[in-house]
């Protein structure tokens, strides 16, 4: 992740931008204004992280089709839409789009601040648990295919001897190759292996 979670204001309209820099500012959370979704896309480092707060109607790209520029460049930040009186209609596609939530002008203060909290903190936890999935993915492609044999039947709840016997390999080589299985997931505990691969769909499939 790069650097501290950014609440990104894109608005065509100077005071609704100066209104929110200084009401998001109140919570002690960093923030960016724009006055165009092409001004946004043109200041966006890929990685950085927070949420968009995105006016559905303003000149030159919409809301709508910022979402879908997003989604090309697979920007995957949060949008809350923010709509005028009348663009419920626009709201609710854009909730189809992934947005997730909007809030109608004028604002009521506490629920947008909400609304940005619960989405920065559903999307850093979405981010820590994507990087630990593809740790342990990692972790499992350093496994020889032996290894791998070994780790299926662990997670199957297999004993030693029932690995042996299976694989017509010694329970003590069993012993080594699960000692190396559980070194390369760095991990102690066969309930934490478990745990591990369990969402692993590339490995349940095997």
């Amino acid at each position: 992740m790069a650097g501290e979670p950014t609440v990104f204001v894109i608005d065509d309209d100077a005071a609704v931008r100066r209104f929110l820099r200084g009401l998001i500012d109140s919570i002690n959370l960093c923030v960016e204004v724009y006055d165009s979704a092409q001004a946004f896309l043109d200041s966006y480092t890929p990685g950085q992280i927070g949420c968009i707060l995105l006016d559905v109607r303003m000149p030159g790209m919409s809301g709508l089709e910022l979402q879908r520029e997003l989604a090309k460049r697979t920007i995957d930040l949060p949008c809350i839409i923010l709509t005028g009186h009348g663009d419920v209609q626009i709201a609710v596609r854009a909730m189809k789009n992934g947005a997730v939530d909007f809030i109608e002008k004028p604002f009521n203060n506490e629920l947008l601040l909400d609304s940005v909290q619960r989405a920065i903190g559903s999307y850093v936890e979405a981010r820590h648990e994507r990087a630990e999935h593809d740790q342990i993915i990692e972790r499992v492609s350093q496994l020889t295919p032996r290894e791998h044999e070994v780790l299926h039947h662990l997670v199957d709840g297999e004993t030693n001897k029932g690995i042996a016997r299976a694989l017509e390999i010694s329970e003590k080589t069993v012993e080594k190759h699960r000692g190396r299985v559980m070194e390369k997931m760095q991990t102690k505990s066969l309930a934490s292996l478990v745990k591990m691969v369990a969402g692993l769909k590339s490995f349940n499939k095997q």
